[in-house]
């Protein structure tokens, strides 16, 4: 399905994924690398995202995913039916609503809710395999590539 027939009603979906142990684990020590800006691996420091234990001490049954990691599922499927026209011009507002565990298996979705002023708005979430939402969120994307700016 292009850009062009997402219309009102429209509904689109990633593939599954499932919530791995390396995945969040990648996912911290990749901040923590970046943000040392020392071109050198770093490891992040314990927390409820890394270690089971930790997690655990402040009352959660595991590890739980980063939040950003589900908002970043919905970014991917904006840019995957968009493309460029989201990355220019696209807006994401997401609010992370239940804990993401290890092994969960989550699946993005977007609905096109409407088309005006240039724009077409969604409301977006990331659900497990159960149904239940993760990460809620609306979006705006130019619905044209005349719309985007340079």
């Amino acid at each position: 399905m292009t850009a062009s027939d997402l219309a009102v009603g429209a509904h689109v979906s990633s593939r599954p994924l499932m919530m791995t142990r390396e995945r969040m684990r990648w996912y911290c020590d990749a901040l923590e690398t970046a943000a040392s800006q020392s071109g050198e691996f770093v490891v992040a420091e314990p927390t409820i995202h890394t270690d089971a234990e930790y997690a655990r001490a402040q009352g959660l049954p595991g590890i739980i995913a980063d939040g950003m990691l589900s908002a970043n599922y919905l970014s991917s499927l904006l840019y995957r039916h968009f493309g460029v026209a989201y990355l220019r011009g696209g807006e994401l507002a997401t609010k992370f609503i239940r804990p993401v565990y290890e092994d969960d298996v989550l699946q993005a979705h977007a609905v096109v809710t409407g088309v005006e002023d240039g724009r077409r708005t969604l409301e977006l979430w990331v659900e497990t395999e159960s149904g239940q939402k993760v990460t809620v969120g609306t979006a705006s994307v130019p619905a044209s590539q005349e719309e985007v700016p340079a």
